[in-house]
């Protein structure tokens, strides 16, 4: 009796951290500058480089995305007409990448592989199910001083996955990019967000 019931807790917690792990995101976080020692967040302002302003509904996009992590890091959005404390920049990158089958020498990735099936032997076949598309994701986030134009704090995380992802996932790479915030390095180091 003792036995099972310890069993079940284990599965049941097994589980539970299984669907926590649903529900986070993981990257690699870096991040450089120097931010003023005693120098609280202030009112920010959005920097568009010009590249931006051709892609002006993308870059409103990112902007949202990023408006939550800078609120838990201390920042308030400057009013309009207002003169900000900071300018923040804001990037995204997403970049689909296939496997190189020569790369192995006996091409077990990449649609082709040497599979073993139990009523006929080894054989070589084309499997779809060797092909693996990754996704490599970035996003950037850089601090200046809005009086100078000194940059105070640079972030970049990266993270990897099967899929395209989606808003929610750029919005919590923004949240790991300032998760630490004003601390640096070392850099990479594997951060750990929730998904909003």
């Amino acid at each position: 009796m003792r036995r099972t019931l310890l069993c079940t807790l284990a599965a049941t917690a097994a589980l539970l951290a299984g669907c926590t792990g649903l529900n986070t995101v993981q990257g690699d976080l870096s991040t450089w500058g120097e931010w003023p020692a005693g120098r609280a967040p202030a009112r920010y302002a959005f920097d568009r480089l010009p590249s931006q302003q051709d892609r002006l509904e993308e870059t409103e996009r990112l902007e949202q995305m990023a408006r939550p992590a800078l609120a838990r890091a201390g920042f308030s959005p400057a009013e309009p007409g207002a003169t900000p404390d900071v300018l923040v920049q804001v990037a995204a990158r997403t970049t689909a990448t296939a496997p190189d089958i020569w790369a192995d020498p006996l091409w077990w990735r990449g649609g082709h592989g040497l599979v073993r099936r139990p009523w006929v032997g080894p054989v070589w076949v084309l499997d779809p199910r060797f092909e693996s598309r990754r996704y490599e994701r970035q996003v950037a986030l850089l601090l200046r001083d809005a009086a100078t134009g000194k940059p105070l704090y640079e972030a970049r995380v990266a993270n990897e996955g099967a899929s395209m992802g989606s808003d929610s996932l750029l919005q919590a790479m923004f949240s790991a990019a300032l998760i630490d915030f004003p601390k640096t390095g070392p850099n990479p180091r594997p951060v750990t967000v929730a998904l909003p």
